[in-house]
């Protein structure tokens, strides 16, 4: 097992290399990175749903969730969340702030393709008509929760989720060998499912496949329109959902774990 400072040491090498990547490249990844978060989303929210009490349905989510971030970690997979902690190659002068924002960019968009792919297909499909056709009321129910919380409630959770998101990447660099790796990321992630906080390439596929059942199956949400809908989810869930996880991972995990075992080490 990896020491903190042996793994912070490793991390730098991975941000580097990470920062360097062809976009085309970093995009394909990328693109996998969606669709992995996506298919953990989408069987968190069947093995969820109707379960109670409800603290129960979402220990069940909360445990099917991670497998996700696991097909990342064995398939290969770039994620916009984890990468967050590309800061600290950047803190290193390994990286170049250009190239954390060029992978930044490339991996966010690469993650809301796979995310919408997924959604769409999920959408039309019929794979909703589970429980007779309740997971489509369910999948609007969850996307009008998300886009009705606050810019602060959205922001605030969105540090919590990626704060958990990057121990796990952090934890998962510890081990040697696949088991090992997907053990040690395993409970962070069923932590920050199983607490409700926002992920922001969750929400690439949690809010779009509650816009496109609201519209195909004609399922009221709530008392918005279409428009607000679709402006609610990018205004008052992503937009701050992104700055959070941002704050989360590339500050309080990535600047704090740099400062400590790289920078104090010298």
């Amino acid at each position: 097992m990896n020491s903190p400072a042996e793994i912070a040491k490793l991390y730098v090498d991975i941000g580097a290399s990470k920062s360097k990547l062809p976009v085309w490249r970093m995009l394909m990844l990328a693109v996998f990175g969606g669709l992995y978060i996506a298919m953990g989303g989408l069987g968190s929210s069947i093995a969820s749903y109707g379960v109670q009490p409800a603290a129960l349905g979402k220990i069940l989510g909360a445990l099917v969730f991670p497998i996700g971030l696991m097909m990342i970690l064995v398939g290969g997979g770039e994620l916009f969340t984890g990468n967050s902690l590309i800061i600290m190659a950047v803190l290193d002068k390994r990286a170049s702030v250009r190239g954390m924002l060029r992978n930044w960019l490339v991996v966010y968009l690469g993650n809301f393709i796979g995310g919408l792919v997924i959604a769409s297909i999920v959408a039309y499909s019929g794979l909703l008509d589970y429980f007779d056709g309740g997971m489509k009321q369910a999948v609007v129910n969850v996307a009008v929760t998300k886009v009705n919380l606050s810019f602060v409630q959205s922001f605030l959770r969105g540090i919590l989720c990626n704060f958990m998101v990057c121990i796990a990447v952090w934890a998962s660099v510890s081990a040697a060998d696949i088991v090992s790796k997907i053990a040690a990321m395993y409970l962070p992630i069923f932590l920050f499912v199983l607490c409700g906080f926002e992920h922001c390439v969750a929400n690439m596929y949690f809010i779009p496949v509650g816009i496109l059942s609201s519209v195909i199956y004609n399922i009221p949400a709530g008392d918005m329109s279409l428009a607000a809908f679709i402006v609610k989810f990018f205004v008052q869930n992503l937009l701050p959902v992104t700055l959070g996880n941002i704050a989360g991972g590339a500050l309080m995990v990535g600047l704090g774990y740099w400062y400590v075992y790289v920078k104090l080490k010298r």
